[in-house]
């Protein structure tokens, strides 16, 4: 008969477990692999088992104006580079696999920029098998004499698994063998060389506490997330040589109990560990690899390795599997190797490279948005809606970090210094998912059964077998009855023989007779023995049943004792309970508070520290302005006290000149008057003047005729320097006699700098009109200096005029005329006069020569 097929019974709510309160840390471990060169520089160094720093390279200080720091990160445990694999796998993997063997679901993944040893973690290399083939071999090293035959347990499509009786698991093995490939018996199959090196474990490593009366069966399935799309590495497609069929993609969907699955992905039972690696070695080989400029093989998808354990308990009499649903356990471990995140500018991707890189950077971005808000959603108590469904990733596994199982990451960094950005991203984002807590999961449900019935049972069947060969084979029930029958006949006295020869014959009758009455005693004192024995046996059973009535009773009044102590207990414990959750509520209404309050005060420090920094930088600005302003009124007031010093120098010289001019001109009207008129007019004498300032010379007499003025060109005191004449092209030339001469003068039309910087003087030529109309040219003359910027600035000094007047204009007469005098006379003596006193006398200001001279030669007028 057909034992009914049972569904796995749906797994305890998450509402409902042991301890709800537990709650354990994501454990995040830290694997750095070693240098490719030894040579290479070092970002990465292990300060010890759970910290690691890591600082930028000498051209990233350089880059970023010099700044150093060093960040360290704290880990659960750091694995050097020195670490191997085993010491790896006990640590991380072993409580994984004691879990799954116990029924909880577990989940591991590698997590680190390309070229970091993910995929050397995961799987290993030949020689140094990796965690999943750990894993593998420590499963099969505890499960193997427990395991059920092949197909009892069959997996359906709806992530549950059923139940076969033996009837049901043969007819499948049978047409598994009847397959035109025959299945070779794990004992006998071929290993292939090329990962047969990496599931040679020699640790025979095994969970503790297996559960000997329960049957085991083991699934493996194989999947990729490429380009955010799920495909299954273990599915056998018909070759088509002329239109190949791309592998088509996989769905998540739900089961029952709000588990996540992927519908229609092949499950394959397996028996060993080689046979499981060699399921998984046939999917590697279909996995999406391509060669980039940072990884010679670099994984273009990440890789789901599932292995499912299904366990159901044995019957009561140790033979069967238990046709319970409530019974049966289905747990998974979960094996991720993430592809690397990458950036494009260093893999030199494009194309389809480029487009796998998007999609693998997306897809870590999800992760790591999803490990924020669960972390933001636990630490400050805000209920976020975690955006899990963004990426097939994060889909796949949200039932573990809803609660459903252990989550354990390593996080694998690569030291060398080019990968310093993106292994500072990685630190950062392990540092974040170790704040974020996954409820423990709910422990099994306890089999009422009694333990130890497989080992008793098998202890019988091998007891009952050894007392069979020991009398020749094995024998049936009415056999067995008729064997016992003549044992027990054999202790009868034998009957005589009961043949009659003659019919005188009067022995053989009374013999006959004597021996039958003696075995009649002898059944009849076996019948009083036994009737004896029987009412012994009766009279045990009663006391013995008296003796079980009084103890029962005496149970259960304890029992009942016990009960309500029991009740009062856990009145008691609901009681504690209740002001547990009360106290909890409180202290996370206060701890909600206090990291309100810290916030505050780290924003409140923060914007004190800000405007502290801003009012010193005030401060040094008001400083450094005062100094400014301090300087600028220093120097301007230097500057103005030296302007005013020459303004009044110049103002003196110039009242000076005029006194002189006043003093020469009454000189000069003295000579006229006093000398006699052959004389010839005395050009006055600058030296004679300085010699005897207050002492007053005769002017000579005006000649009768005006002699020849000889052309003299004017010429600079300063003959030894370098000027600069500019010279607008607006002027107009003057012509005149007395022209203003510079040697070692560079003439330009517009000032520059080029030609300040060669010279020590600057003199600018200047022309306007004077009220009466006539061309004064002005010549500003000025000292050249550096400034403090680097360019050239003119500080003026003096001025000299040059004015043109027209024979035209008005004359001015010394003194009346004399009318007794002839016309002509007097017409001479009035042109005399007037072109001695024509002679103009300029002071310049700022000389210590002595006055200079402008004639301004007029022509004699004639009176009309």
């Amino acid at each position: 008969m057909k034992a009914a097929r049972i569904k796995a019974p749906r797994r305890p709510a998450l509402k409902k477990p042991s301890n709800p309160c537990v709650k354990d840390p994501v454990g995040v471990y830290c694997r750095v692999r070693p240098l490719s060169l030894p040579d290479q520089e070092c970002c990465i160094e292990v300060i010890d088992e759970t910290t690691v720093q890591i600082h930028p390279p000498e051209g990233y200080r350089v880059f970023r104006n010099g700044e150093y720091r060093e960040t360290q990160y704290s880990f659960k445990e750091v694995f050097g580079t020195l670490v191997i694999q085993k010491q790896l796998f006990d640590v991380v993997a072993k409580p994984l696999v004691e879990d799954l063997i116990h029924g909880k679901n577990g989940l591991l993944f590698t997590y680190g920029v390309t070229g970091s040893g993910k995929t050397h973690t995961m799987t290993g290399s030949p020689g140094d098998g990796g965690l999943l083939p750990r894993c593998l071999d420590m499963i099969f090293n505890s499960i193997g004499p427990f395991q059920a035959k092949r197909f009892v347990f069959k997996l359906d499509d709806k992530n549950g698994v059923n139940v076969q009786c033996e009837v049901d698991a043969l007819l499948e093995r049978q047409k598994r063998d009847a397959m035109p490939i025959p299945k070779t018996p794990s004992g006998k199959r071929q290993i292939d060389p090329e990962f047969a090196d990496m599931i040679n474990v020699q640790d025979h490593c095994k969970a503790e506490e297996v559960d000997e009366d329960n049957v085991y069966g083991v699934f493996v399935s194989y999947i990729e997330i490429y380009n955010n799309y799920i495909y299954d590495l273990l599915e056998e497609t018909p070759f088509e040589p002329i239109k190949p069929k791309p592998p088509q993609s996989k769905i998540l969907r739900e089961d029952q109990n709000h588990n996540m699955y992927v519908t229609g992905c092949t499950e394959v039972e397996v028996k060993s560990t080689e046979e499981a690696f060699e399921v998984f070695w046939r999917g590697q080989k279909k996995r999406r690899i391509a060669n980039t400029q940072l990884n010679r093989e670099s994984s273009r998808s990440h890789s789901v390795f599932i292995i499912k354990l299904a366990q159901a308990p044995l019957d009561a009499d140790g033979d069967n599997v238990l046709q319970e649903k409530e019974q049966i356990t289905l747990s998974q471990l979960s094996l991720v190797d993430l592809a690397g995140s990458e950036r494009t500018n260093r893999t030199k991707a494009e194309g389809n490279r480029l487009r796998e890189a998007g999609n693998i950077n997306q897809s870590l971005m999800t992760l790591r948005t999803c490990i924020e808000v669960l972390r933001e959603n636990q630490m400050y108590g805000t209920n976020k809606m975690v955006p899990y469904r963004d990426s097939k990733l994060t889909h796949l596994f949200k039932n573990y970090f809803d609660g459903e199982g252990k989550v354990r990451m390593i996080v694998c960094v690569n030291p060398k210094a080019e990968d310093y950005e993106e292994s500072l991203q990685v630190m950062r984002f392990a540092e974040m998912t170790q704040e974020v807590e996954v409820a423990r999961p709910a422990d099994r449900p306890i089999c009422g059964l009694t333990p130890g019935r497989r080992f008793r049972n098998q202890a019988f069947r091998e007891e009952l077998q050894r007392k069979l060969e020991m009398r020749g084979g094995p024998i049936s029930g009415e056999a067995e009855e008729q064997a016992f029958s003549e044992l027990f006949l054999q202790n009868f006295p034998p009957l005589p023989s009961c043949e009659l020869l003659d019919i005188n014959d009067d022995q053989t009758l009374p013999k006959v007779i004597e021996v039958l009455e003696k075995r009649h005693k002898l059944r009849q004192m076996l019948t009083e023995e036994i009737a004896k024995t029987v009412l012994a046996f009766k009279t045990i059973l009663q006391e013995f049943d008296s003796n079980v009535a009084s103890k029962d009773n005496y149970i259960q009044g304890k029992l009942s004792e016990k009960d309500k102590i029991i009740a009062e207990q856990k009145m008691e414990l609901e009681r504690l309970e209740k002001k547990i959750k009360t106290l909890e509520y409180k202290i996370d209404i206060l701890e909600k508070t206090t990291t309100i309050y810290e916030e505050d005060k780290r924003n409140l420090q923060q914007e004190l520290e800000s405007k502290s920094q801003k009012l010193q930088r005030q401060a040094s600005d008001k400083r450094r302005m005062e100094a400014r302003l301090q300087g600028m009124v220093a120097e301007t007031t230097m500057k103005w006290e030296k302007e005013c010093e020459r303004r009044v120098a110049a103002k003196q010289l110039e009242m000076q000149n005029k006194l002189w001019v006043k003093d020469e001109k009454l000189k000069q009207l003295k000579a006229i008057v006093t000398e006699p008129k052959n004389e010839k007019p005395e050009r006055p004498s600058r030296v004679r003047d300085r010699e005897k300032p207050l002492q007053r010379s005769v002017s000579p007499s005006p000649a009768p005729s005006a002699p020849a003025v000889r052309l003299r060109r004017r010429r600079s005191r300063s003959v030894g320097e370098r000027w600069v004449d500019h010279k607008p092209p607006s002027n107009v030339p003057t012509e005149t006699v007395m022209q203003p001469q510079v040697p070692h003068a560079i003439t330009v039309v517009a000032a520059s700098e080029k030609a300040l910087a060669k010279c020590d003087k600057y003199m600018l030529t200047h022309q306007e009109l004077a009220s009466d109309g006539e061309i004064e040219t002005k010549l500003i003359k000025g000292d050249v200096f550096k400034t403090r910027g680097g360019g050239q600035a003119v500080q003026f000094t003096e001025i000299e005029t040059l004015k043109q007047e027209s024979p035209t204009g008005r004359k001015r007469r010394s003194s009346p005329p004399n009318p007794d005098q002839p016309e002509d006379a007097a017409d001479s003596e009035w042109t005399d006069v007037e072109t001695r006193c024509s002679v103009a006398v300029e002071m310049r200001a700022g000389s210590a020569l002595g006055p200079g001279y402008q004639h301004h030669a007029q022509p004699k007028r004639r009176k009309p």
